[in-house]
């Protein structure tokens, strides 16, 4: 990966986008520390640090910008639900499903109502972030006109801050390198390095001190997280590879035809999108709770109780459902008959399969049981975090959620930069 950087730093174009790259980001930083007038983050700040659930992974998502309730509090969750929104909708709404078949002039449309919903979205989610703000007492007091000028102003702010934010990913996409808004999300989550680092530093001292529990916890956790990183990167890469031949078509005095290839099937071919729809799902109820202000003593307040992130049944709920998510995303994004038809279209077979249904059996059967490991994998991922946390009684930051986000955005990117260099026969690369 560092030859790679090293090696596309020397050409010139390519160091252009870089930088590019790295200047917006930088202003992406800068705006996750611009405050939002008439708030007092303080209040926020214990709620999110204590709550977890949905307000921690929101502030982790945000590079911390959500607790400090700055600018880009909201970053790219707008945009990221409208996408996923669109991308359900485009299976289900005939209109939708059209428009994805009509090639380039098709995105173009989906983009466009990408869009609209983004800014819906965003309205949205300032309001209610207002409105918890308001709860937790963060909002300071006026009365009369000032009372909803106030509110105006910090749902405007935070509503433009999320649009900007959109903005300055698609500049990524047309004069950088990667994908903008995952390299918004990207350095957003490196940004919670150091107060992860100082996080265990601090149970290093406490260790130092006598906590003999924290001597043994702490380097644990962190050759768990080396383990961890290094597992990542090889379930991101694994993928279930099914043969295809091609029978040979003689066209004219040409011969077509007649090569071995493969149909690759990721194992994770969902990424992390199971994993924030369970987690989102599942911090419904304890938002109800914080928004509601229901007494913990009451009978709601027992039974909401058992959805904290911190429970062994949160743990079993969330373990269940982010295995169901990841089979209904991958039923919805890969169609085994379609592919059949593709492959019969083109004079394509699987070696030992008749063409037709069976292939299309026999590629939906690899592909459930591809699923289900890659089910299993995020899984593992995403409850370790509770798990390691209930066992060594550390508050991990940095969970498997983030995890898979940097490893994924950081792949992809070194592959575009390779294809890039690939593309003008870089010799020091070729070599």
């Amino acid at each position: 990966m560092l030859q790679t950087l090293r090696n596309a730093w020397k050409i010139e174009d390519l160091r252009k986008k870089m930088l590019f790259t790295f200047l917006i980001l930088v202003l992406t930083r800068i705006g996750s520390a611009i405050p939002v007038p008439f708030l007092d983050p303080s209040k926020l700040s214990a709620m999110v640090g204590s709550a977890g659930g949905l307000f921690g992974f929101a502030d982790m998502m945000t590079g911390g910008a959500f607790s400090r309730s700055t600018l880009f509090a909201l970053s790219i969750s707008p945009v990221i639900t409208s996408s996923i929104v669109i991308q359900l909708l485009t299976v289900a709404i005939p209109y939708l499903e059209n428009l994805a078949k009509e090639g380039e002039a098709g995105r173009q449309k989906i983009a466009k109502i990408t869009r609209y919903t983004t800014l819906a979205l965003a309205l949205l989610q300032s309001f209610a972030y207002m409105t918890l703000l308001n709860a937790q007492g963060a909002i300071r007091s006026f009365e009369g006109w000032q009372y909803y000028f106030a509110r105006t102003i910090i749902i405007s702010c935070f509503a433009a801050g999320s649009l900007l934010i959109v903005f300055l990913g698609e500049k990524i996409d047309e004069k950088g390198i990667g994908n903008g808004i995952s390299m918004i999300l990207f350095v957003g989550i490196v940004s919670r390095g150091p107060a992860v680092l100082g996080t265990m530093w601090q149970y290093i001292r406490l260790a130092m001190d006598g906590a003999t529990g924290y001597f043994f916890s702490v380097p644990f956790v962190a050759v768990l997280f080396l383990f961890v990183i290094a597992f990542i990167i090889l379930m991101t890469n694994a993928e279930r590879r099914i043969p295809i031949q091609y029978a040979k078509r003689i066209v004219g005095r040409k011969q077509y035809g007649g090569q071995s290839t493969f149909l690759p099937i990721k194992v994770n071919m969902s990424g992390v999108l199971p994993v924030i729809f369970a987690s989102t799902l599942l911090a419904i109820p304890s938002t109800i709770r914080d928004f509601a202000g229901i007494s913990p003593d009451s009978f709601w307040g027992k039974f909401l109780s058992v959805f904290q992130y911190n429970t062994v049944w949160y743990a079993v709920l969330y373990f269940i459902l982010v295995i169901g998510f990841n089979y209904f995303y991958i039923a919805i994004q890969y169609n085994p008959v379609e592919i059949s038809n593709n492959l019969r279209k083109n004079s394509g077979t699987v070696p030992g399969i008749r063409p037709g249904k069976p292939t299309s059996d026999y590629i939906a059967r690899i592909v459930s049981k591809t699923t289900f490991l890659g089910g299993l994998f995020l899984g593992v991922i995403a409850t370790m975090p509770i798990v390691i946390g209930g066992i060594t009684r550390m508050n991990i930051a940095l969970g498997g959620t983030s995890i898979i986000i940097l490893v994924g955005v950081a792949l992809d990117t070194v592959r575009e930069l390779e294809s890039q260099m690939m593309m003008r026969h870089y010799k020091g690369f070729l070599e």
